[in-house]
C-alpha cells in the first residue's frame, strides 16, 4: 500500500479534522438518539434474519487480535451454537497469550486462508477487509459487525456503530435480540472486551450504559477481578524488558510524547508482536501529555505505530491520512522505514493537532 498519497500533513481543514469534538458536541439530541437506536434495531434483525435462515457461519475478527477480537468471536460462536448452527472460528494471528484462557479460545484456528461452505462470514471489528489478513473472504455474504472511527461499509450487511464501547457490547445486544442466555463464559468474553478497548475503563466510547453493561456481564457471570488479573498481571518477563528499552527512548515536547523500539530491541528481549501491546499508554501516562505514539521497527524494517490520545485529539483521523485507522482516542498506521524518517513523518501529522489545543485555551 502507498502511504504517500495523501492531503498535506496539515491544512485548515486537516487540523480541524484532528481534534475530537468536545463532550457537548458528541452527545446527542433526543431524535438524534431515537433515530440512532431506531436503525440499529434494524440492522440487528437484519443479522439475525441472515443467522436463522443459515446453517454454517465463519466467524473472524482482524489481523493482530486483540481483547475485543478474541472476546467478540468466542462470545458469537457461542451465540450461534445456543442458535443450534455450526461456527467455525478463523484468525490470521495466533491468541495473545492474556486471552488464551479465555473460554473456547483452543478452538479459535488461525489461517492464512479461509475456504468451505458458509452461508455467511460474521466479521467483527475490523474497519477494512484487508484488516483481517485473511485470503479468500470476497468470495462469502459477509456481515460487518464494527465500531471504529474509520469502520467502512464494505460487507454486504453492515452494523457500524461508533458509539459502542467494543463490538462485544454489539454481539451482546445481538444475544438479547435473539433471546439466547448470556452464560457465565459468553459473559466472561464479553466483559473482556469492554475491558480491553476501553483501556481499563480509561478511554474509548464510554457513557453510563458502558457501566450497565459491565454490571449486568458480573451478574451474569463474570469475574471482574480474575478477567483483569489475566489481562493486565499476566506478563512475560519478555514484555517488561521491552517496555524498559521503550522506556528508555521516552522523549517528550510538550503535550507530545513518544518512544519506540527497533528490530534489535525484539530479538535481545526475545519478545514477539503481542508483548508491544499497551506500550504507548506508559507516554500517554505522562502528566500534561495530550497524544502520544509508539514505533516499532519490524523486521521488514517498516514502522508500525500505535496512538493514543486522553481524548482531545482525534488519531482516527491522523492514522486514516497515513494509511491506517482506528478509533478517536486508540489508532495505529504502518509507515515506510527507516525510524527517523518516519518519525518525523508522524511527528509532522501530530504536531499541528496539539499545538491547536494550546490555541484552543489561549
Amino acid at each position: 500500500m502507498n502511504h504517500f498519497n495523501r492531503s498535506p500533513a496539515f491544512d485548515q481543514n486537516n487540523g480541524a479534522l484532528c481534534l475530537a469534538p468536545g463532550l457537548a458536541s458528541r452527545e446527542e439530541t433526543g431524535a438524534a438518539s431515537e433515530s440512532r437506536i431506531r436503525m440499529e434495531g434494524l440492522r440487528i434483525q437484519e443479522i439475525l434474519g441472515v443467522l436463522h435462515q443459515g446453517e454454517r457461519f465463519l466467524v473472524c475478527s482482524h489481523a493482530r487480535p486483540d481483547g475485543d477480537a478474541v472476546g467478540s468471536m468466542l462470545a458469537m460462536g457461542m451465540l450461534l451454537e445456543q442458535l443450534g448452527k455450526r461456527a467455525d472460528l478463523v484468525t490470521a494471528d495466533r491468541i495473545p497469550n492474556a486471552h488464551r484462557g479465555l473460554p473456547g479460545a483452543e478452538g479459535i484456528r488461525t489461517a492464512p486462508r479461509v475456504h468451505g461452505s458458509y452461508d455467511a462470514v460474521i466479521l467483527l471489528e475490523c474497519d477494512g477487509l484487508g484488516r483481517t489478513r485473511l485470503h479468500g473472504l470476497e468470495d462469502f455474504f459477509l456481515v460487518n459487525i464494527d465500531h471504529h472511527a474509520s469502520g467502512q461499509p464494505f460487507g454486504q450487511l453492515n452494523w457500524i456503530d461508533h458509539y459502542a464501547a467494543s463490538v462485544g457490547e454489539m454481539v451482546y445486544q445481538l444475544a438479547k435480540a435473539a433471546g439466547v442466555r448470556i452464560t457465565p463464559q459468553m459473559a466472561t468474553c464479553l466483559y473482556t472486551t469492554v475491558l480491553t478497548d476501553t483501556g481499563g475503563f480509561c478511554y474509548g466510547s464510554m457513557q453510563a450504559s458502558t457501566f450497565g453493561l459491565a454490571r449486568e456481564l458480573v451478574l451474569a457471570g463474570a469475574d471482574p477481578l480474575r478477567i483483569a488479573q489475566n489481562v493486565y498481571f499476566s506478563s512475560p518477563a519478555s514484555k517488561l524488558l521491552l517496555l524498559g528499552a521503550a522506556l528508555g527512548n521516552l522523549q517528550r515536547e510538550g503535550r507530545l510524547a513518544w518512544l519506540w523500539v527497533t528490530q534489535q530491541d525484539m530479538v535481545r528481549t526475545c519478545a514477539v508482536e503481542e508483548d508491544c501491546e499497551g506500550v504507548v499508554n506508559f507516554a500517554l501516562a505522562v502528566s500534561g501529555v495530550e497524544a502520544a505514539v509508539f514505533l516499532r521497527e519490524l523486521p521488514d524494517r517498516r514502522i508500525r505505530m500505535s496512538l493514543r490520545s486522553k481524548g482531545r485529539v482525534n488519531v482516527a483521523a491522523i492514522a486514516g491520512r497515513l494509511g491506517g485507522g482506528g478509533h478517536k482516542s486508540a489508532a495505529g498506521c504502518t509507515l515506510e522505514g527507516p525510524l527517523p524518517r518516519a518519525l518525523d513523518e508522524i511527528l509532522a501529522q501530530l504536531r499541528p493537532c496539539v499545538a491547536l489545543l494550546a490555541g484552543g485555551e489561549g
